[in-house]
């Protein structure tokens, strides 16, 4: 898959600290793309874009908490 002309942005829940923990995300059309934005010549994870939006979901409706 060829990602190359993908536009990259920062995840919204990447931290804001400076510390450089951030995670940056991609719309490639039928997956989405993430990687790490200290490494962005490294490795990229794609998730179907319903496995995505699942995976969105969950961390928006679960709790503080662990179960």
């Amino acid at each position: 898959m060829d990602l190359r002309d993908v536009v990259w942005r920062k995840s919204t829940r990447s931290s804001g600290g400076g510390n450089g923990d951030c995670v940056e995300v991609a719309d490639a059309g039928e997956v989405i793309a993430v990687r790490d934005s200290k490494d962005r010549s490294g490795a990229i994870l794609t998730f179907p874009r319903a496995t995505w939006h699942t995976f969105i979901d969950g961390t928006r409706n679960s709790t503080t908490h662990p179960h």
